[in-house]
């Protein structure tokens, strides 16, 4: 029981910390990217997803890392951003990938013009403290799309093959 439990939360959790990751320090780190993918392998073997479903997992993530680097290249998305989707669509696979995605764009939107209103509002002393708040409200740096991305991840991780056979 506990370790199921264990096993139910590992991709919660990790999207809890690239969320955070990206809001303080706006950067996804490779070795969390590597570990979601990681965890779902050994999670994959755990619940003994089928091969067939497991290659597709794995297709889905490929051809999401394909063009979020081209995403990447036209300076439209970060690197960490591209492979945690990659990461986070290898958990999911391609019937949940769309609603993802769409969650994803909601949810990032939402955060880019909260972001850009209170970039135009001062920052208190009290506030300013903070470096990371300071980065957030600096114009010239990004946003930080991990937030949203981790939101849409946990919004369609119920409805996952692993999430289901776990939870049984």
């Amino acid at each position: 029981m506990i370790m199921s439990t264990l096993a139910l939360l590992f991709f919660p959790l990790a999207m809890a910390f690239a969320a955070s990751s990206d809001l303080l320090t706006m950067r996804i780190s490779n070795k969390l990217v590597l570990l979601l993918a990681a965890g779902f392998v050994v999670m994959a073997l755990a619940v003994e997803l089928p091969l067939q479903q497991f290659a597709m997992h794995v297709l889905c993530a490929l051809v999401v890392l394909v063009v979020a680097f081209g995403l990447f290249a036209l300076r439209w998305i970060g690197g960490g951003d591209a492979k945690l989707a990659a990461a986070t669509t290898l958990w999911l696979g391609f019937g949940l990938t769309l609603p993802y995605l769409a969650y994803t764009a909601l949810l990032g939107g939402a955060l880019t013009l909260i972001i850009l209103i209170l970039r135009r509002m001062p920052l208190t002393p009290l506030i300013a403290r903070f470096e990371w708040l300071n980065r957030l409200h600096d114009p010239k740096q990004g946003v930080p799309y991990g937030i949203a991305m981790a939101i849409a991840g946990l919004l369609t991780y119920s409805n996952t093959a692993i999430f289901e056979r776990l939870a049984a």
